[in-house]
Formats: C-alpha cells, structure tokens, sequence
C-alpha cells in the first residue's frame, strides 16, 4: 500500500526536493505547513478557493494546468465518459475528481473512470472525493511536473488498486501507458491509444488527439 514517510512539523525543502524532486515551490501550500496537512484541507481550500491540491506525505501540492493540458484532458474525458456510458461499464470524471488512494493520500488524476464492478450497489458514492481508487487514471503532463513526482504518483496508483494509466504529454505528443509499474509502452503520433485490457474496443488515434491543438 502507499506510505507516507514524512509527517512532521519539521519538514524541511531538502525533505520535499527528495519527495518531489526540482518541484517549484509555488506549487506548495505553506498554510498549512508543509507534513501537517490534512484530506479536509484538500475538501476545504476547493470549496473555498477552487484550487486543487493533492495530499502526500502531509504536503499539499497544487495541480497546475495550462491550456494545452487542460483541454487533451477535456477532450479524452469527454470520449471516455461517452464509451463508458453507452456500454454500461461505469462512469468517467474529469480534473476535479478527487481520490483518496489510502489515509492521507489524495491524488487528482486528469481524467478518472471507476467501472461499476468496483461498487456493488451501482451507485455513483457521494462525497467530495473516491474513498478508492479509479480502475484508469489518465495525467495529462504539464511543464511544471517532476519527474519523481510522477514516479511517485504512478506507484501510488498502481499500490492503490489502479488497474491503467496514461500519461499523456502534449510537448513530445505521445502517450506511455502503463499496465503496472514495470509494464509500460510508449506510444507515438502516429500510433492508436487503446483501452486494452481495461476498456476493450476503446481506440483513441493520437494523430486525432493531437490535433485538437492547432484548429
């Protein structure tokens, strides 16, 4: 399962450097201090700012969204929720869709999809977040996020119960898609994201995905 290894009052930029990486310190919340955080400030700070922040290890880190990020997100989600939908597999939410992965783990994934296998009473839950993990987690990479940051978040889904994640980054304009931590494919412009073997006949041509940056 995920673990948090710092908790304290007495974090230091050393601690969130080996955490987070060269992350840009504008991305984390000071107030709370950094280790003391809690999922209700997650819940809070949204309801009262709209900003959103994951929780780790205590820390909040604001997810930070251009305009080419947030609308490949828009655009998958929106082809997600369709095919979802119309086969009665589940349903799809988008970049405000809060997950606690475990006890003080809060990840916010681009796009989410929890199949209706995962809730025996077919009910979409209440709540301001998922109390489990989504069956597909899909990030849109943004230039701001480190690369231990997003090795970090992919363990933690994968060690939550996440069945699929993509990465999706729109400045190289290709896709990895990973079936485990050590299981991962990376896919080109020219290739077809699928959603096997979660999502059977889900197909995604990336030259078409791509493309909504220029028209």
């Amino acid at each position: 399962m995920p673990t948090s290894s710092i908790t304290t009052e007495d974090m230091t930029v050393a601690d969130l450097l080996a955490n987070f990486g060269p992350i840009a310190m504008v991305r984390i919340r000071q107030i709370p201090a950094p280790g003391t955080a809690t999922e209700q400030d997650v819940v809070d700070i949204y309801e009262r700012e709209k900003r959103l922040y994951e929780l780790t290890d205590g820390v909040l880190v604001e997810k930070t969204v251009g305009t080419h990020e947030a609308l490949l997100a828009l655009y998958i989600g929106g082809l997600l929720a369709e095919f979802v939908r119309c086969r009665h597999l589940g349903f799809a939410l988008g970049a405000d869709g809060m997950a606690r992965l475990v006890p003080g783990l809060v990840r916010i994934p681009d796009v989410s999809v929890v199949l209706w296998d995962q809730l025996p009473h077919r009910r979409v839950p209440r709540g301001p977040m998922l109390n489990f993990a989504p069956a597909l987690a899909v990030e849109v990479l943004s230039p701001s996020n480190t690369r231990k940051e997003m090795d970090r978040k992919l363990r933690d889904y994968f060690a939550a119960g996440v069945r699929l994640v993509w990465y999706v980054d729109p400045n190289a304009r290709k896709v990895q898609v990973f079936a485990a931590v050590d299981q991962a494919k990376t896919l080109e412009e020219q290739d077809t994201l699928t959603g096997e073997p979660l999502l059977k006949d889900f197909v995604l041509p990336l030259r078409e995905l791509f493309a909504e940056l220029e028209r």
